[in-house]
């Protein structure tokens, strides 16, 4: 049976977290349930949902004058008559009015608490069940006090789209030389740091860095203190992300704290090799020498080491590139999420 769901996402302008809300409500617009939206005016690829028949509503999602955002809540629950709430992150969950079986007046639909990270159990009233994106954060929700029998885990998706590389030139780098691929927010847990202190013992090898951040700034100003800036190119925020990967030879994620990371599965669709540090979302699904390579977080020799290997041992490289395509079948395609999703959707409204 199809379930009309009622989606509120309040996060930033960009993030993993919110490019994967929009990645799951196109595949599940996609697979026949219906939904509707309220969002900042804010978020990306509006357009994208739209064109797929998402409806969208726009709310200021504000700590302190929360008025308008209840109205705009009341007057969706009003009209579209969901059956589902889904709740991404703690901002909006903030918002979650009593639905059936839980504390207040009944309504007829049910609650869902999505957590891409280890967020405030507390943040998450009124909630018939809580979604972790890794078994490590649903751990986490019933460590917190939620009952286990409403805790379950759906993992994220990497919906990326058929792209051919891009030009090298396009960001002033030869074409035959090792280049290196981050996305990642400019911020210190993402530990570019790292990557361009590893950079300066891999001679010839240059690295793009897509993503925008507090660091915009003091990452650029370290590239050249190291004397590596002018094989580091900063690319902003980008929407190119498949175009980006086909165009690399290695993906690097170094991040000191990552609760999962979506680059993880992006990288293993793409067919690209992966080196992470071993943050505890990583850790948790990459193994190493089989789908990635893993090193010590904060360890700038040994992520240039596993980054030398990639680039040199061919066997090794074509070996973590097919256990990447193989963990990324198994969990993380968009058919394996929408299946997950529509079986929580009935089993919650049964």
């Amino acid at each position: 049976m199809a379930r009309r769901v009622l989606h509120l996402m309040a996060g930033a302008p960009t993030g993993g977290a919110e490019t994967y809300c929009v990645d799951a409500l196109l595949a599940l617009q996609a697979a026949g349930v219906e939904q509707m939206l309220i969002t900042r005016p804010h978020t990306q690829r509006l357009d994208d949902l739209r064109a797929a028949g998402v409806k969208i509503i726009t709310a200021p999602f504000g700590n302190i004058f929360r008025s308008a955002t209840q109205r705009v809540l009341a007057n969706a629950i009003k009209e579209f008559k969901p059956d589902i709430i889904q709740y991404w992150m703690g901002r909006a969950a903030s918002y979650a009015v009593p639905g059936a079986q839980a504390k207040g007046p009944a309504q007829p639909f049910k609650n869902i608490g999505w957590f891409g990270g280890y967020y405030d159990l507390k943040r998450y009233p009124h909630m018939n069940a809580y979604v972790g994106v890794t078994y490590d954060i649903a751990r986490h929700i019933r460590e917190a006090g939620a009952a286990v029998d409403k805790v379950f885990t759906i993992h994220t998706i990497a919906d990326l789209p058929a792209a051919a590389p891009m030009p090298r030139a396009e960001f002033d780098t030869p074409e035959d030389t090792p280049l290196l691929l981050a996305l990642a927010r400019l911020h210190p847990k993402k530990g570019l740091d790292v990557l361009l202190r590893a950079l300066v013992g891999l001679p010839g090898v240059y690295a793009w860095i897509a993503g925008d951040g507090p660091l915009k700034d003091e990452l650029p100003k370290l590239a050249r203190e190291l004397g590596v800036a002018d094989r580091v190119r900063f690319l902003g925020w980008r929407n190119d992300r498949a175009a980006l990967l086909a165009t690399c030879d290695v993906c690097v994620f170094p991040s000191r704290y990552e609760p999962f990371g979506t680059v993880t599965i992006e990288a293993w669709a793409a067919g690209k090799p992966l080196v992470a540090a071993a943050a505890v979302g990583p850790a948790a699904y990459v193994k190493n020498e089989e789908n990635g390579l893993l090193v010590p977080i904060d360890d700038a020799p040994a992520l240039r080491d596993a980054i030398a290997r990639v680039i040199d041992d061919a066997p090794l490289r074509e070996t973590i590139i097919a256990g990447g395509r193989e963990s990324y079948q198994q969990q993380f395609t968009p058919p394996v999420m929408v299946a997950a999703y529509k079986d929580l959707y009935n089993q919650l409204c049964n």
